[in-house]
């Protein structure tokens, strides 16, 4: 299987890393010098790719993914900070009958806390004595605030039926790779959930799990269908 690594930094290194272990040659990698607006992409760079994973810039992956689509290369998306673009680049998948997996967090941890945290909201909504928040600390050069998971958290909480107002907070100081919490308050007591990375290894494990699943498939998927959780959240208040 060959890759096409896009974005050449932290995690782009670290997918490039760890690409053998999960049964993929990287065919070539882009970075910001070679691929503004989507120059890079073009029919000879990707003619023998299989699957591209996108960790570069909001700006570069809705300049980035058309091209690809172009192309039929399938797509890992684990860049955060471009979802007003969502509907637009859905419709090109669509239409290009390509896959892609879009995530904001590609750990498998944080995707099966997230269900928790769905679960967690639907079970306190009823009980109005307690308020929910969100808490996420991250690292200094992190540009997005609050981060992708903690919009997916209030999202998934929200779609739980959790009605109420969900405070949301952010930290960005040192080098933290990520720390999200979701609490709920009382009167007299306090329940927190939390999930700590410790090594940003995971998120590139889990994309790169995501790239071996999505070959041959077609349509725009989550890190949810990669873990086969879908079907298992709690019911939601909307269906």
């Amino acid at each position: 299987m060959r890759l096409l690594v896009i974005g050449y930094g932290r995690m782009g290194k670290l997918v490039d890393q760890l690409s053998k272990s999960y049964g993929f040659e990287v065919a070539g990698r882009l970075d910001i010098d070679d691929n503004h607006g989507g120059a890079g992409i073009t029919a000879d760079r990707v003619r023998d790719v299989d699957v591209a994973i996108d960790f570069s810039t909001a700006d570069a992956v809705v300049d980035t993914l058309p091209r690809l689509a172009e192309h039929g290369v399938n797509l890992v998306v684990g860049t955060t900070g471009w979802m007003a673009e969502e509907r637009a680049l859905r419709k090109i998948v669509e239409d290009a009958g390509i896959g892609v997996v879009a995530a904001a967090n590609f750990s498998p941890g944080v995707n099966l806390f997230l269900d928790l945290a769905a679960r967690a909201a639907r079970l306190f909504e009823p009980h109005e004595e307690f308020g929910a928040w969100i808490h996420e600390v991250h690292h200094a050069a992190k540009v997005d605030a609050p981060s992708g998971t903690a919009l997916a958290l209030q999202q998934e909480m929200e779609h739980s039926g959790y009605a109420r107002t969900i405070d949301m907070a952010s930290t960005r100081v040192g080098a933290a790779p990520g720390t999200h919490t979701v609490g709920f308050d009382g009167p007299s007591e306090t329940i927190t959930l939390t999930h700590t990375t410790r090594d940003r290894a995971t998120f590139a494990r889990g994309a790169l799990a995501a790239a071996r699943w999505v070959q041959g498939r077609r349509g725009w998927f989550s890190m949810r269908d990669v873990l086969g959780l879908v079907g298992e959240a709690a019911p939601r208040a909307d269906t």
